[in-house]
């Protein structure tokens, strides 16, 4: 890894922790991952893991273009 370059896995947004954490269990609960109720994701396998972080990029990259249209697209 480059010098410089581990900005980590932390929201931009000071106070956005604690909303992410929400959107990621409420994805990973309609995907129906198990094990991950509890805060511990140890146990769930890693494609699991990567299929609930695609499903919120996805989310969020909706969301995005909704509000941008919804500003007439600037």
């Amino acid at each position: 890894m480059a010098r410089g370059s581990n900005t980590g896995n932390r929201a931009l947004v000071q106070g956005a922790q604690k909303a992410l954490d929400q959107f990621k269990y409420e994805i990973a609960h309609e995907l129906g991952v198990q094990g991950a109720d509890d805060g511990y994701w140890g146990d769930v396998p890693a494609r699991q893991c990567g299929s609930v972080g695609g499903q919120m990029v996805r989310r969020m990259i909706e969301m995005a273009e909704q509000s941008m249209a919804g500003r007439g697209g600037r």
